[in-house]
């Protein structure tokens, strides 16, 4: 017979209790830990960021805008009436002169203006030339009549001047000699109307060929318009340089004022960059522009700034003062750094994403002795390209986090591995 042992139950009693409250213990001391390290920390990878140091020194304040090279001298060439493409005679990239023929186009109206007008010009010129042969055979007619009425009127003076000597002596009776001066006194007056006549007929013949003369200058200027657009169905190049485009084909109708064919001097080119519409306003007249054709750099100055607002970009035109890198042409995508203003002496990092001029921002700064990095706030200055001003927050030598950080927007620190 078995007889039960009270201290065996006892103590197996004693370790289990030990062993519950060593277990509790361990719990709780395990969610102290947890609750004191916090929730666990996001990881990055640091392969992935863009990771830059706070410098103290001199920054660069410029502007990037992206552009093509155009040539300085660029002539449109347009059709001065509506015509069709009979042929083309130059193709793009040709040298050419400015008496070059680049195509030639027909149009019969023109042709047939051209030859009205030759035709009534000849009919003016007839016009005056028969008009001033009619005034002036009016014009003998007048002046024979005042040297007939001047002849009267000498005689009659010749006679009034006898019957004067004769009156003295009592050789004529008085009443002739006084019939003698009234004579001579009516011969005077018709010598004048006569002249005056002479004066109005001339003044009247001037303006009448004046008029018929202003008539044929107008059916000359009329003429000399039809020519130029007669002559303007040889389309020439009018300047020397290179053919960049033709516009149309052959066969092809083309309404007065279509663009046909381009043409520029290719050797004086200019950088024409499309600078966003926010950082126009500090673009200046003569502000110095590194232009970059990805073959080289060359040097180049502002120019002209165009006073509109175009797409949401402002076109700035560069003027190149260096010597252009080889494969520099026409229409050649190019690259242009506007420097606006050399600062001495500031906190600079890489610009941030989404960085603004004079305004607050958070990054991520490195820890120097482990990889944790702390949010802290970042008041920015001056933003350039690449380069932001640093007002305060970061110190020099501050290692901190470029890239776009918006998906740690919930955490103040990050494990950078």
């Amino acid at each position: 017979m078995d007889i039960a042992n009270p201290i065996y139950g006892i103590r197996r009693r004693r370790r289990l209790r030990f062993t519950l409250g060593g277990g509790v213990l361990a719990v709780v001391a395990l969610a102290i830990l947890v609750w004191r390290l916090g929730p666990a920390l996001p990881v990055a990878d640091r392969s992935n960021l863009w990771i830059d140091t706070v410098q103290q020194g001199d920054m660069l304040r410029d502007v990037r805008a992206t552009g093509t090279l155009v040539p300085r001298e660029i002539r449109w060439l347009a059709a001065s009436t509506p015509a069709q493409v009979e042929k083309i005679r130059v193709w793009p990239g040709a040298s050419v002169q400015p008496d070059t023929v680049l195509m030639q186009l027909s149009d019969p109206q023109t042709e047939d203006a051209l030859r009205n007008a030759q035709a009534q010009v000849a009919a003016a010129q007839a016009e005056v030339a028969a008009k001033r042969a009619e005034l002036q055979s009016q014009l003998l007619d007048q002046r024979s009549a005042l040297a007939q009425a001047q002849a009267d009127y000498a005689s009659a003076k010749v006679k009034a001047d006898a019957d004067a000597i004769a009156i003295k002596v009592q050789v004529i009776p008085r009443v002739q000699y006084e019939q003698g001066q009234i004579a001579l006194k009516q011969l005077n007056e018709h010598v004048q109307i006569e002249q005056q006549r002479v004066a109005a007929f001339v003044a009247s013949m001037n303006a009448q060929l004046d008029a018929v003369q202003a008539a044929l200058v107008q059916q000359q200027s009329n003429l000399q318009l039809r020519q130029r657009q007669a002559d303007a169905l040889q389309v020439k190049a009018d300047i020397a340089g290179v053919l960049q485009e033709v516009a149309v084909q052959e066969g092809a109708h083309v309404a007065a004022g279509t663009n046909l064919a381009r043409v520029a001097k290719p050797d004086v080119l200019i950088a024409r960059l499309q600078v966003p519409e926010v950082q126009a306003k500090d673009v200046a007249l003569g502000m110095p522009v590194s232009v970059d054709t990805h073959n080289g750099l060359a040097d180049g100055k502002v120019e002209r700034i165009d006073p509109a607002v175009r797409n949401g970009s402002v076109q700035v035109d560069v003027a190149l003062t260096g010597t252009l890198p080889p494969g520099a042409r026409p229409d050649l995508s190019v690259d242009g750094r506007i420097l606006i203003a050399h600062l001495h002496d500031v906190l600079s990092v890489g610009r941030p994403a989404l960085a603004q001029a004079d305004a607050d921002l958070s990054l991520f700064r490195l820890d120097p002795h482990d990889d944790i990095a702390t949010r802290v706030p970042v008041r920015v200055g001056v933003v350039s390209v690449d380069r932001v001003q640093v007002l305060r927050g970061l110190n020099a030598g501050d290692r901190v986090i470029l890239s776009d950080a918006s998906q740690w927007d919930k955490y103040d620190r990050i494990n950078v591995k």
